[in-house]
């Protein structure tokens, strides 16, 4: 599949995904039974992870939208603008991060500061996907959907810039 100017192949397809998810999502369920979790999605990659997720998740909760960047084009520029922030009060509540994608871990990283700080009970990240070698902080990451290498992925709402978010599967980098 080309997408501008780059060529992907098939890496992760729609039914690995969707039963991924459904693991997790049970996962879930049984941690949070009576906790009433805040669901912290951080757009505008893990918006189809976490429509996905917040359907199979059957507890009581909400969620919210927040949003972040760190890259340009195929890389992770390492700086993080907050674009739109959280409006929520999470004073002991339960939090779950839900990104798309963990690599160096910056924004997560900057993210579970920000968020220690407004005195929430427990913070917990879901990723659909994570790169452990290339993560430059100690994370706890308690909800991995696929671990993969430090190659460069598009689709199910990841993107190069800006495209290929709407793919079903997931891509990879032809290099």
């Amino acid at each position: 599949m080309k997408i501008e100017d780059k060529e992907f192949k098939l890496y992760i397809d729609r039914d690995k995904i969707s039963s991924r998810i459904g693991e997790i999502a049970q996962a879930i369920n049984e941690h949070y039974k009576d906790k009433n979790p805040l669901f912290v999605a951080i757009m505008n990659g893990s918006f189809m992870f976490a429509s996905d997720l917040m359907k199979k998740v059957d507890v009581r909760s909400e969620i919210t939208f927040i949003k972040v960047t760190s890259y340009e084009a195929t890389q992770s520029t390492g700086n993080i603008k907050e674009l739109i922030g959280l409006q929520e009060n999470i004073f002991k509540r339960n939090l779950i991060i839900v990104e798309d994608i963990v690599d160096t871990g910056n924004t997560l990283n900057h993210l579970i500061s920000e968020f220690k700080e407004l005195g929430p009970q427990s913070i917990e990240v879901a990723t659909l996907l994570f790169k452990p070698d290339v993560l430059k902080h100690e994370l706890a990451i308690k909800y991995v959907g696929f671990e993969i290498p430090n190659k460069f992925v598009v689709g199910y709402g990841l993107d190069y810039d800006g495209y290929g978010r709407n793919q079903e599967d997931i891509y990879q980098l032809v290099n």
